[in-house]
């Protein structure tokens, strides 16, 4: 609530610390946040080094939320060495958790070869497992791989419901790949059928 000024005076730095005391008394959840505060300098300067090992430590205690953190740090080499073959592991285990984030970054070690060998079908099938969970980034990496088979309706389903839940930013991005992808539906329909979803945010 402080963080986000919800309800109350917005107040980052009174959010820290109690993300802090919190932590201090073992709530796994809140140690999570104390990394995203680091990570991202809500309330605190921005220390990777310290939201990595945040991060890591609630990893351990068996919270998906910071394993795909502290995977995507490694992943990286953001506030730590680059360790793709770590980060992997960290998202396959919060992925076999149910956390659809770490499925897509599953989907994109297979797509873009890293660690593993590249494989489109296992990339495909991580991504639709993603879309599925609800992730907006897998919500689009899966109609990608639609619109690549052709099935270019049911694609611009998923890229409609992609914008649903992404940031403004990933919108933005999203409709100039569109614009220029080689396949035809997606430039001629899908920049509207990503901000459709937006627009229902």
């Amino acid at each position: 609530m402080l963080l986000d000024g919800n309800g109350v005076a917005r107040d980052a730095a009174a959010g820290f610390a109690w993300f802090n005391r919190a932590a201090a008394q073992g709530h796994v959840m809140a140690l999570n946040m104390v990394g995203r505060c680091y990570d991202l300098g809500w309330g605190v300067a921005v220390d990777k080094g310290r939201a990595a090992e945040c991060y890591r430590i609630a990893a351990a205690q068996g919270l998906d939320w910071a394993m795909y953190n502290y995977a995507t740090l490694l992943a990286l080499g953001d506030g730590v060495a680059e360790d793709k073959a770590a980060a992997l592991a960290w998202f396959r285990k919060a992925a076999g958790m149910g956390n659809a984030k770490a499925m897509n970054f599953v989907g994109s070690f297979h797509e873009d070869g890293w660690v593993v060998s590249r494989d489109m079908a296992k990339a495909a099938r991580h991504y639709a497992r993603a879309a599925a969970g609800g992730d907006f980034r897998g919500c689009f990496n899966h109609a990608r791989m639609l619109g690549d088979k052709g099935r270019t309706e049911e694609a611009l389903t998923w890229i409609e419901r992609a914008g649903e839940s992404a940031t403004p930013a990933f919108v933005e991005k999203a409709a100039a790949f569109l614009d220029a992808s080689p396949v035809p539906a997606f430039r001629a329909r899908g920049r509207a059928a990503i901000e459709r979803g937006a627009a229902r945010c």
